[in-house]
């Protein structure tokens, strides 16, 4: 009986402290943000170069399916959110070579954010990113509580990191700049 009792009083603290985290620093728990970091030991040429090759992001994102470049300011994702397939279209709202490249969701999965490239020694890089999003649904939700995205990111960040670091070099680059209009 004891034993009940302590489960039902621990199921009960972990769905208070889950609840909890659901609604922490969002109200009405509808937006979340990440923020993570890495550095990459290559000149922040090559790392800004690399980042701009957006249809070989699923070489490093293991969730995304494919990214067209429709032209220089619009992209359309195809990737596994939550367990589910889905496809949303992204404007690059700012692109300065070698320091950011800002975008916002135009459809579907709401999005948007920013990566910035900060030169820290002629061969090291630190890229940033930070996202704000909107988890949909029960699922997205939950994960989002556990950190899904946050930890989902952190790896693919450091899988960009390995590969680039691997090849020495970047696949291409788009030196072009956007400004907000």
């Amino acid at each position: 009986m004891l034993n009940r009792v302590v489960t039902v009083a621990a199921l009960a603290v972990g769905g208070m402290m889950l609840s909890k985290q659901m609604k922490k620093g969002r109200g009405d728990g509808a937006d979340a943000s990440i923020l993570e970091t890495v550095e990459v030991n290559v000149p922040v040429k090559t790392a800004y170069n690399q980042w701009t090759q957006f249809e070989d992001f699923p070489q490093f994102m293991a969730s995304v399916h494919e990214i067209r470049q429709l032209d220089d300011r619009h992209l359309h994702w195809k990737a596994n959110v939550a367990g589910q397939d889905k496809e949303w279209d992204v404007e690059i709202t700012e692109q300065i070579p070698d320091k950011r490249i800002a975008w916002r969701s135009t459809s579907g999965v709401p999005n948007g954010g920013v990566v910035t490239f900060h030169r820290i020694s002629g061969d090291l890089t630190r890229v940033t990113l930070q996202m704000d999003y909107h988890p949909e649904g029960p699922l997205e939700k939950l994960g989002d509580a556990f950190g899904a995205v946050r930890l989902e990111t952190r790896t693919n960040l450091q899988k960009f990191k390995d590969m680039l670091e691997s090849r020495g070099k970047e696949t291409g680059g788009w030196r072009g700049s956007i400004t907000q209009h």
